[in-house]
């Protein structure tokens, strides 16, 4: 089995338009200026690890269309050190995008075509050429893999010995059951305190996370429960229950809060490649979180382990 961490799952183009105002029905707006970017658990979680440490082996695997966006995204990655070989390309749909429409310090809409994104899943695998751990996201965006899929890859990698994780996107639906007989084959579940409330059915209040913790660790997951909230990031492992408090960054430190979860998550998986314990792991995500808030987009932000390290030094925990 080959060295380092394939990240899986999402793919995505973001095309972020800056405009005047939201115009009503029947009128225009004109668009100031356009960028395009990459998105998605994939790029933004595999990029973020090749930041934080250059001589790691990260592999994406993912699905793209036939189109500019598929190229732009694949060249992004490639730029970035990540070995796009297992990226597969499709005839049938287009990259999976999200239009993003923003007000220029102001409000944010966003409007997403699903694309080849959603019809990612077991097939697409090649389960002897994973690396020693799969990461697996963005769960409840992924039709095949939210439809059974999941599951299947999970229990393939973890009978090949592969060491996997997952993360998910946040929604207001019912629809978070379809994680839990995941978690049998799942070691490491890196998520938020919104989505980690909803697979256990219990409200995300702070004194409720432990329980949150526990429940979900009872499910099934072998190794860690990741949560990460605004004031801290919390651990249950075989080693107990650990928490790391988040940063209180200066005024002005924050410009965009877009992939923070992401660099939490790819800190959190370095430090777990590296055998970490539970508290530097966290220390490590919440490094990587804080870092990656300088800057309005997903990965800019995001600096060498050591930077990460000199960067915050200097701030202050909230407790």
């Amino acid at each position: 089995m080959k060295k380092g961490i394939t990240v899986a799952g999402s793919i995505l183009a973001d095309k972020i338009n800056v405009i005047d105002g939201f115009p009503k029905a029947g009128e225009l707006t004109k668009i100031r200026a356009t960028e395009l970017s990459v998105g998605g658990c994939v790029p933004n979680v595999a990029i973020d690890l090749k930041k934080l440490d250059n001589a790691l082996p990260v592999y994406a695997s993912g699905k793209i269309g036939a189109d500019d966006e598929g190229k732009f995204v694949k060249a992004t990655l490639s730029r970035a050190g990540v070995d796009v070989s297992a990226i597969k390309t499709t005839e049938t749909d287009k990259t999976s995008f999200t239009d993003v429409m923003s007000v220029a310090g102001g409000e944010r809409t966003f409007f997403t075509y699903a694309g080849a994104s959603a019809d990612y899943g077991f097939s697409d695998i090649d389960f002897g050429n994973l690396a020693e751990m799969l990461h697996l996201g963005y769960f409840l965006l992924l039709d095949k893999v939210d439809n059974g899929d999941g599951l299947k890859i999970l229990k393939k990698a973890a009978e090949a010995g592969v060491k996997t994780s997952i993360d998910l996107v946040s929604e207001n639906s019912d629809r978070y059951s379809v994680i839990v007989p995941c978690l049998e084959y799942t070691d490491n579940l890196i998520i938020n305190e919104i989505e980690a409330g909803k697979i256990a059915g219990i409200e995300p209040k702070k004194e409720n996370i432990r329980a949150i913790a526990e429940k979900l660790k009872a499910f099934g997951v072998k190794e860690r429960v990741v949560i990460h909230l605004p004031e801290k990031g919390v651990c249950l492992s075989e080693n107990g229950y650990t928490e790391v408090a988040s940063f209180d960054l200066p005024q002005g430190f924050v410009k965009g809060s877009t992939g923070a979860g992401d660099a939490f998550c790819a800190g959190t998986l370095l430090g777990i490649y590296k055998g970490y314990d539970d508290e530097a792991v966290l220390k490590l995500a919440s490094s990587a979180a804080a870092a990656s808030l300088r800057y309005a987009d997903a990965t800019s932000g995001v600096v060498s382990e050591e930077e990460t390290e000199r960067l915050c030094e200097n701030f202050k925990r909230k407790f």
